[in-house]
């Protein structure tokens, strides 16, 4: 994929908080050619892209396998994050059992922040002045779990995997771009001859918005791997190119999402219950929008409270943000927040895989798996997918642990990794069942019974029938939704025009109860290098990955100016892929303003999208299509994915910008 120049340094030269490592000199203003560039390389034994629960569940378990068994192993994990847990967003309540199995002791350690037990469980259906209590499905039963800040516990976790396991975690090292064998020496699930996966590039720094080289620039660094383990989150960029490049999920269902947006709120202490879980269904959405709101009462005087909708919702007016806003209007939300000893400290927002049992695609490929969100392990039911993150990284783990230690001397020393038994094992775990018996929950609200159909029919399958049924419900029945790239969204081909739809009147913000969407924002410490290359890119993912494996325009979806100085050294290509890049554009805003009325623009939960007026007459030379053009405010991109998942012509591909940007999440 890339091709450079590298050279071989000692893990002595890595800093965790900082990139400092320059294996090429700085050539200011010249535009940036990948192939030209000498790279920093290091090898590993497992590299894991992303420190969340999985991918730390993972690098501790090994490093367990190698005290019991006495072989050394090394194991790096690279977040794209300032520091380990400033990109992590969940609700969150915790069922323990993963945790109980990878760590028996945890509850013995002093700094652990599992410290509020949920105490009750309840549900309300909203209506707009009324909170009902209905009963609620035996999976939501919270007994054993706990309230936390997912955030904080995966801070917890990666110190013990550094300080206790010495596990190397390099935080603000992002994984851009699969590391490929130079021929198809690898054979896919499916038996193909593919190149594998020897490990992962980490991103350029120091690059200009049109790709040239400031003093600043230091190369992305090459991490070759025995085992490459994915564990980005939901809709991960590079879970996403591997799912692509290797067809996995050819014996699956399209992944369906989730928004979640939450805030935390220290409340008056007249109205904090510490340990109660609430979950709400119905108002503020309407009858045709899956979705339902949650309060979880932490420690310390906290409330986190949120709303998730379904990203297969039809009505393109629809503002995620402004229906969390709207929830909070509702008595039951003014009571509880209202004192004037509330006040909200944190803001965010992430996708949610929503798929279950279906959707988990083939978890191995060649040379390394899929783990955690990346995959889609996800129970809708419970509302809870911390356990089987962790659990599937711990099984990762010991695939990997015999894929780079085998029992038996026969594997060949170049030869590459087969995960295939993490799959396996997977399957067999009570991750399965985990997920097998809520399997039908999700999808019954996507069938001709609508919503209604949806609430009777889980109902009944989780008080009674528990799963154990012979059928189970497809996401889609239609085979062209099943995408041939696997990159397209089933949520976006739900997305209606316009004209079927009204705007939605949402109520004035009444602050400090409600706010405009910057203020918001401003809660998540969002921050990037403004002059860097645009990392939300205007093009289809696969003719985005068709261009960087094949040494193609680097820059194509970043804009014409980009794309130019690119390719500037051949005039006739730079002419051709300008106009390729303009016509990109203009199609984008010709569909997504004329037919779905701007919907990133109400979609995206920072204000990241905006339709504006053009400056000029739209012309064959210029973005825009009569009169509008796309603004793209990417420094406030808080990596929420929702872009990528929901835009109707599926032409936003998320990549990742330098590394360390992004928000700045303490209590989520």
């Amino acid at each position: 994929m890339l091709r450079c120049r590298s050279a071989i340094i000692s893990r002595r030269a890595l800093v965790h908080s900082t990139r400092s490592i320059h294996s090429s000199a700085s050539r200011r203003n010249e535009v940036f050619n990948p192939a030209e560039v000498e790279r920093a390389e290091d090898e590993v034994d497992v590299c894991i892209v992303g420190g969340g629960p999985a991918g730390l569940s993972a690098a501790i378990k090994l490093k367990q396998l190698e005290r019991e068994k006495g072989n050394e192993i090394r194991v790096v994990v690279l977040e794209k994050g300032s520091e380990i847990g400033s990109h992590i967003v969940s609700g969150a309540v915790i069922e323990p059992r993963a945790l109980n199995e990878l760590l028996p002791d945890w509850s013995s350690q002093p700094s652990h922040p599992l410290t509020q037990p949920a105490t009750s469980s309840r549900m309300l259906f909203l209506t707009p002045k009324h909170s009902i209590p209905i009963p609620h499905p035996p999976q939501m039963n919270n007994d054993g779990n706990y309230i936390v800040s997912l955030s904080q516990f995966t801070r917890w976790l990666a110190g013990i995997a550094e300080n206790d396991y010495g596990v190397e975690i390099y935080p603000g090292f992002a994984g851009a771009q699969l590391l490929l064998s130079p021929e198809a020496d690898s054979t896919d699930p499916w038996g193909n001859k593919v190149r594998g996966v020897q490990g992962v590039v980490t991103n350029e720094v120091g690059l200009t918005r049109n790709f040239r080289m400031k003093s600043s620039f230091e190369p992305g660094m090459a991490f070759r791997a025995k085992v490459t383990l994915l564990a980005e989150g939901a809709h991960g960029s590079l879970s996403k190119q591997a799912i692509s490049m290797y067809d996995l999920r050819k014996e699956a269902q399209p992944q369906t999402y989730g928004i979640g947006l939450k805030e935390v709120w220290r409340i008056d202490p007249e109205q904090h219950r510490p340990g109660e879980v609430v979950h709400t269904m119905g108002w503020p959405l309407d009858s045709k929008t899956y979705g339902g709101g949650f309060v979880y009462h932490m420690d310390e005087g906290l409330v986190s409270l949120g709303l998730v909708i379904g990203l297969d919702y039809k009505n393109p007016y629809l503002s995620p943000y402004r229906e969390l806003q709207r929830m909070k209007h509702h008595p039951y939300f003014r009571t509880l927040l209202s004192s004037p000893k509330a006040e909200r400290l944190s803001y965010a927002a992430r996708v949610l895989n929503e798929g279950g049992l279906q959707s988990v695609p083939k978890l191995n490929f060649p040379g390394g798996a899929l783990i955690g969100c990346s995959a889609g392990f996800v129970n809708v039911a419970k509302i809870k997918g911390t356990h089987n993150a962790m659990k599937s990284g711990m099984l990762a783990a010991e695939a990997a642990w015999n894929v780079v230690h085998p029992q038996s001397q026969t594997a060949e020393q170049n030869e590459t990794a087969d995960m295939a038994p993490y799959d396996e094992a997977l399957h067999k775990s009570w991750v399965h069942s985990d997920l097998h018996e809520v399997r039908n929950l999700r999808p019954s609200f996507s069938t001709s019974l609508g919503i209604w159909g949806g609430i009777a029919y889980s109902g009944v399958d989780s008080l009674f029938l528990k799963g154990r049924v012979p059928w189970t419900f497809k996401h889609s029945n239609n085979p062209k939704d099943k995408n041939e790239d696997n990159t397209s969204s089933l949520d976006s081909s739900h997305t209606e025009h316009a004209s079927l739809h009204q705007p939605i009147d949402y109520p004035a913000f009444e602050a400090p109860l409600s706010t405009d969407l910057m203020t918001s924002v401003a809660l998540t410490g969002t921050n990037h290098t403004e002059d860097q290359p645009i990392h939300l890119r205007v093009v289809k993912t696969q003719q985005f990955i068709k261009e960087v494996e094949g040494g193609g325009n680097i820059a194509v979806g970043s804009g014409p100016s980009a794309v130019l100085a690119e390719a500037e050294t051949e005039r006739e290509r730079a002419e051709s892929e300008v106009e390729q890049e303009l016509s990109r554009r203009r199609n984008h805003v010709r569909v997504n303003v004329e037919e779905y009325a701007g919907l990133l623009g109400r979609a995206c939960p920072a204000g990241v999208y905006e339709y504006v007026e053009e400056e000029s007459e739209s012309t064959e030379k210029s973005e825009g299509w009569k009169g509008k053009k796309l603004v793209i405010n990417s420094q406030n991109c808080i990596h929420c994915k929702l872009c990528d998942v929901k835009v109707p012509t599926q032409d936003i591909t998320w990549t990742v910008p330098e590394g360390g940007g992004g928000p700045k999440y303490t209590i989520t």
